[in-house]
């Protein structure tokens, strides 16, 4: 449930951006193999969050709005799926019926502390040390 494919997706669109050229949307499905549409809803949650650009008009296209050494990998999974968590315990809100009568759940306890590993290597690693 961490990561979806939306979100491998979109660091794949990233990816291809990451030469900072404007690129077509068929460019860009070109070189990622997404269906069209599919490759504008993630342009478009990732053009929302400030990651990309769009030009409209005949040499339209998308380009990255920082360099790919400013652009974490957590940065682009938050875009697509605001709410990332490893499991729906630890989705903000919900309350575990094992957390009662002041007990608090270690497994919960554990995933949290592993979550936080996990967000921490995302925010940690770039676009640029990836390609």
């Amino acid at each position: 449930m961490f990561l979806t494919k939306e979100c491998g997706y979109a660091i794949r669109l990233v990816r291809c951006l990451a030469d900072s050229e404007k690129k077509s949307v068929k460019e860009i499905c070109a070189y990622t193999s997404l269906p069209r549409p599919f490759a504008y809803k993630i342009l478009k949650k990732l053009e929302h969050k400030g990651i990309v650009a769009a030009y409209r008009g005949l040499d339209g296209g998308y380009q990255l709005t920082k360099a790919p050494s400013v652009v974490t990998l957590y940065d682009i999974v938050t875009a697509v799926d605001e709410n990332v968590a490893l499991i729906e315990c630890l989705q903000p809100g919900y309350e575990c019926p094992l957390d009662s009568d002041g007990k608090r759940c270690v497994i919960r306890q554990e995933l949290v502390r592993i979550q936080e590993m996990l967000v921490n290597a995302l925010e940690e690693k770039t676009i640029e040390d990836i390609l």
